[in-house]
C-alpha cells in the first residue's frame, strides 16, 4: 500500500513551528509562519495538510485506549517503567487523577494539534485562489469532520469538565464548554462538514479511508460519526436518519469502515497499541471478567487470548492478553459497521421498536457464533443485551467506559483492590486551569 504520511521536510518544519508549544499547552495554535506560507496554497500544499491531519490522528491513540480501557475495566496496562497505569488510573489507595500527568496531558495535546492542523487547512483552503470552489469544499468538509472527531475524543475523557471548542485565536481562546454544549457544537461541525462535502470534489488521498475517499464516501463517514454523537445526546430519531446516510448495513461486513493505518516505511509509524502475546515487562492484559462473563461459543474470546503464564503487577493479575491489534501494522478503527449496527439497535430500543432492535442484535450474535437472543423483550432487558454486545464487539476500541457512564452504570464495573475507584472523568489538563 502506498504510504501517504511521508510529508515533505519543509512542511514538517513549518508544522513543528506551529505545534512546538502544544505538548503541554495549545495556546500557540495559530502560527503566523504557517499562515503566511499558505496564504495562497497550492493543491499540493493543501494535500500535505490533509496528510498531516490524518497522520496526527494516530498520535497517542494507544494511550487514549489505555485510559478508557483501564478505567472501564476492559484490561490493564502493566508497565515496569510506568506504575501510574495501575495506580492513578485505577484510583489505587483512594488516590486521585492528576491534571498534570501524561495520561491526560498527552492525548489532550495530540488531539488539539490535529484540531489546529484542521483550522489551518480550513483557513488555507478558504484563502486559496488556486483551487475550484468544489475542491475547496472537499478540503473544508474533511477538515471539519476530523476536527469534530478529535474534539469528541477529548470530551470522552473529560466529560462534564468540558473542552474548548474555539481555539482558532491563541490570544483569545474560547471558553471551556460543558458536556451538552460541547456535544451540540461537535454535532454542528459534522453538519457543516456534510454541507461542504455535498457536491464537493476531493482531490487528495487518504490512507485509511479505502472505499470512502471521495466526497460521497466522506459524507457517509461524516454521518456515521454524527450517529455516534446522536446516541451520546439521546437523539434517537436523528441517529437513525444519520445511519441511513452513512455506510451502515445490517448485512455488510462488520469491519467495513475507516481506520488509522500504520506501516514500516520511512516517515510512517507502527501501531502503538500492539504488544506481542506472552510478553513480560510491558503487557496489556484483558480484565479477568472478559472471559468469565462471555457466552460459551462466542468467537470474540479470541480478542483476549490465553497467556502461557499469568501476568501480575501491584495486586492485579490476568492470564489473557488483549489481542485486538495483532501486529505492528494492524489497522485501528475510527468507526466501523459493527458499531453502526449496534447504534441502530440502541436507537430502536430507545424508540421501543423492539422487533427491529432484535434483528440488529441477532445479526451481531449470529456473526459471532451465538444463538438468537432468548431473554425478556422489554426496554431494560434489551439495553442490557445491547451494552453486552457492545462490550464484546467493540472491546478495546475505546467505548466500554463511555457506554457505562452514559447509562449511569459505572458502579457495576469490577473493583479488584480495596481502595480502588472507577473514575467518571478526567480533570482538565493543568494548562487549561490557568
Amino acid at each position: 500500500m502506498q504510504r501517504l504520511f511521508q510529508i515533505p521536510i519543509l512542511f514538517i518544519l513549518l508544522v513543528m513551528l506551529a505545534f512546538s508549544s502544544c505538548r503541554k499547552d495549545y495556546g500557540n495554535l495559530n502560527s503566523p509562519t504557517v499562515e503566511q506560507f499558505l496564504s495562497n496554497a497550492s493543491q499540493s500544499q493543501l494535500n500535505n495538510l490533509v496528510s498531516g491531519a490524518e497522520s496526527g490522528m494516530r498520535t497517542n491513540t494507544a494511550l487514549y485506549l489505555d485510559d478508557a480501557g483501564t478505567i472501564g475495566r476492559e484490561g490493564y496496562r502493566f508497565s515496569a517503567s510506568e506504575p501510574r497505569y495501575v495506580t492513578d488510573l485505577l484510583g489505587a489507595n483512594d488516590g486521585t487523577l492528576s491534571s498534570s500527568n501524561f495520561y491526560i496531558t498527552n492525548p489532550w495535546a495530540s488531539r488539539y494539534q490535529v484540531v489546529k492542523n484542521c483550522n489551518v487547512l480550513i483557513q488555507a483552503a478558504t484563502a486559496s485562489t488556486l483551487i475550484t470552489a468544489a475542491q475547496r469544499n472537499g478540503y473544508t468538509g474533511f477538515a471539519r469532520m476530523i476536527k469534530a472527531y478529535q474534539l469528541l475524543l477529548n470530551l470522552n475523557l473529560t466529560d462534564s469538565n468540558g473542552i474548548r471548542i474555539d481555539v482558532s485565536d491563541p490570544d483569545a481562546l474560547g471558553p471551556i464548554v460543558g458536556y451538552n454544549d460541547a456535544l451540540a457544537a461537535i454535532s454542528s461541525l459534522l453538519d457543516s462538514a456534510q454541507t461542504d462535502l455535498t457536491g464537493a470534489e476531493v482531490v487528495f488521498s487518504l490512507a485509511g479511508f479505502a472505499g470512502f475517499s471521495d466526497a460521497p464516501g466522506l459524507l457517509k463517514v461524516d454521518r456515521a460519526l454524527a450517529a455516534r454523537v446522536d446516541v451520546y445526546r439521546g437523539l434517537w430519531a436523528n441517529a437513525l436518519n444519520d445511519l441511513n446516510s452513512s455506510f451502515f448495513g445490517l448485512t455488510a461486513d462488520f469491519y467495513l469502515g475507516v481506520n488509522h493505518v500504520f506501516g514500516t516505511g520511512s516517515g510512517d509509524q507502527l501501531n502503538p497499541a500492539f504488544i506481542p502475546q506472552n510478553q513480560n515487562g510491558e503487557v496489556r492484559v484483558a480484565h479477568p471478567s472478559y472471559a468469565t462473563d462471555i457466552e460459551s461459543g462466542d468467537d470474540r474470546i479470541g480478542k483476549a487470548t490465553l497467556r502461557t503464564s499469568t501476568a501480575s503487577l501491584n495486586g492485579l493479575s490476568s492470564n489473557r492478553d488483549v489481542w485486538v491489534y495483532t501486529s505492528s501494522t494492524a489497522n485501528m478503527p475510527i468507526i466501523r459497521n459493527e458499531e453502526l449496527i449496534l447504534i441502530y439497535a440502541e436507537a430502536k430500543i430507545q424508540l421501543s421498536a423492539f422487533t427491529d432492535a432484535l434483528t440488529a442484535l441477532n445479526t451481531i450474535r449470529a456473526g459471532h457464533n451465538l444463538a438468537p437472543y432468548g431473554g425478556t423483550v422489554d426496554q431494560p432487558s434489551l439495553i442490557t443485551e445491547m451494552l453486552n454486545q457492545r462490550r464484546y464487539s467493540l472491546f478495546y476500541e475505546g467505548h466500554r467506559w463511555i457506554d457505562m457512564r452514559r447509562y449511569g452504570l459505572l458502579g457495576q464495573l469490577p473493583i479488584d483492590r480495596v481502595g480502588d475507584n472507577v473514575w467518571s472523568e478526567f480533570p482538565l489538563p493543568v494548562s487549561e486551569q490557568q
